[in-house]
């Protein structure tokens, strides 16, 4: 018998149920990252500012981190099997709006509403998992989720990249719309229905709270970079600050809380969460503006671009997998740390060595490394969330679990994003000041040449006397921005270091306080 709880146990037809839940997280996970590759053509189509670039790229996984509290708990409580198809219903019409969109604005919006589409659907997979398997089989099915979504991530561009060679710029929106189809129909058919969900009433007061608090701090990081925006920008903070104070008066007092402060303050969960938001938003950040880099200024084709992520979806699902065995052999802390090692690694590949003519092994050096650490670290900040709270609120962990992923990766691309912006400006407003001609130059002109890379390479086009100066100012502007980006993403690694060194338990005590935790929901649950 202890033999069976130690491996743990599944439901029926538990290969299928997996494969149905990895498919609707698939989906999710290849649309948060397919924009990416095709950021260049998006703003060279739509002669978009770099903050528009930005916001297209973060409406996605805005969208997700909105919503996944408050459709969490929905799911919990209402049925997570009918959330999930549901959510993955709506993915569908959302990447055709996507695909059509006539204007950035538009485009940020469809973006937006398949985030929120995602939000029903992908916590609900991580639910389903924690509510479905125990033990150790629990924890490989999460590690073949993790590894799985983390490779889908970095796969994105590759399958965007080749679907950019032949159709236009919409195109990699629809690429999810028949696996999507796939997803829905084996979870109508394969996944359970109503498995431990909750009786408890919702708190839409908290989910409403939640949604303002997190959309207006990652929008205030986004608007922050562009000319005068900075009022709005801080208006949208002070915001999401009066949200975040607001949201946590309402869960201390609600009967029945959308997110248990209680469950929350557990070093296992909450060091948990930070460590995840921190590694996913490392990723999702890293791909974000070193897809930019590799079209602009190395001049890869997206199919090229696309394929230096490769080297680095494999190591993810190689790598992923073990970590189950590491967790086992030496618990969460060390995996953690083990994962934000190779982390930093990669950002200081990108930070000292990706520069205007950087060898492709050196690009894809920095994605790899930075793949291992998400793969080592994903399954224990995963595992250590769903594993510290009852069943029954499985979607309060899913849902902070996929905020390490969704608010990560926003709150990473917005900062990284932001960084980009005001640095490429400023070096381009240097390289004009030094340049002979600078003071013939209008400032119009001036604006299109440091709004974003698509600016300089219209005025490029325009100018044809002055194109070699202008694309290398843009390509250094660029290099220059990045880097800065880079440096922040090294400074938040080690941060994370810190945090799981000092927070998180060691193997021991990191099992003393699980079963702890265990005992005490049986007791409130009998």
């Amino acid at each position: 018998m202890a033999e069976v709880e130690a491996s743990g146990t599944g439901p029926a037809r538990s290969g299928l149920v997996l494969v149905s839940l990895i498919l609707v997280a698939l989906v999710a996970n290849l649309n948060l990252s397919v924009a990416n590759v095709a950021l260049p053509e998006i703003a060279d189509r739509f002669d978009a500012s770099q903050v528009g670039v930005n916001l297209v790229a973060v409406g996605y996984s805005l969208g997700l981190a909105c919503s996944v509290l408050w459709l969490g708990a929905l799911g919990d409580r209402h049925g997570r099997k009918r959330m999930l198809i549901l959510g993955t219903a709506l993915a569908i019409p959302a990447s055709v709006f996507a695909a059509w969109a006539p204007s950035m604005a538009t485009l940020a919006i469809a973006r937006l509403a398949g985030g929120l589409a995602a939000g029903m659907a992908y916590p609900t997979t991580l639910a389903l998992i924690a509510a479905l398997w125990t033990g150790h089989a629990r924890t490989r099915s999460i590690a073949l989720w993790s590894a799985i979504g983390g490779a889908s991530a970095a796969l994105g561009p590759l399958a965007a990249g080749l679907v950019l060679v032949h159709f236009w710029w919409g195109s990699v929106f629809l690429i999810t719309v028949p696996l999507a189809l796939i997803a829905l129909a084996g979870a109508v058919l394969f996944v359970p229905a109503h498995v431990n969900e909750t009786t408890e009433r919702v708190d839409n007061l908290g989910g409403i709270l939640s949604v303002v608090m997190v959309g207006a701090i990652v929008l205030g990081i986004n608007f922050a970079p562009q000319p005068g925006m900075l009022t709005q920008s801080l208006l949208l903070g002070a915001v999401g600050v009066l949200a975040v104070v607001a949201f946590v008066i309402r869960q201390k007092r609600a009967a029945e809380p959308l997110y248990d402060l209680g469950y929350a303050g557990r070093r296992t969960f909450w060091v948990a969460a930070v460590a995840g938001l921190l590694v996913f938003g490392a990723l999702m950040g890293a791909i974000f503006v070193g897809q930019q880099y590799l079209q602009n200024v190395l001049g890869y084709s997206t199919w090229t671009a696309g394929l230096s992520v490769v080297p680095a979806a494999i190591a993810m699902v190689l790598v992923a997998p073990r970590s189950a065995t590491l967790i086992q052999r030496y618990g969460s802390r060390i995996t953690l740390l083990a994962g934000y090692a190779f982390c930093a690694a990669g950002f200081m590949v990108m930070w000292l060595l990706w520069g205007s003519s950087t060898s492709f092994a050196t690009v894809a050096l920095g994605y790899v490394l930075l793949a291992i650490g998400v793969g080592l670290a994903g399954t224990p900040a995963s595992r250590a969330l769903t594993s510290s709270v009852p069943v029954r609120k499985a979607g309060m962990a899913s849902g902070t679990a996929d905020l390490q992923r969704d608010l990560g990766g926003a709150i990473m691309q917005s900062v990284l994003g932001a960084l980009l912006t005001i640095r490429y400006a400023s070096s381009f407003d240097a390289a004009i000041a030094d340049a002979p001609q600078g003071s013939e130059i209008t400032g119009q002109v001036t604006a299109q040449l440091t709004k974003s890379y698509a600016g300089a390479e219209s005025v490029a086009a325009n100018y044809p006397q002055y194109s070699a100066q202008i694309v290398q100012a843009a390509n250094e502007s660029f290099v220059a921005g990045q880097k800065w980006a880079f440096f922040v993403g090294l400074l938040a690694m080690g941060m994370g270091v810190v945090v799981v060194w000092l927070g998180f338990p060691d193997k021991v005590d990191e099992a003393m306080m699980l079963a702890s935790y265990e005992k005490d929901d049986a007791l409130v649950d009998a």
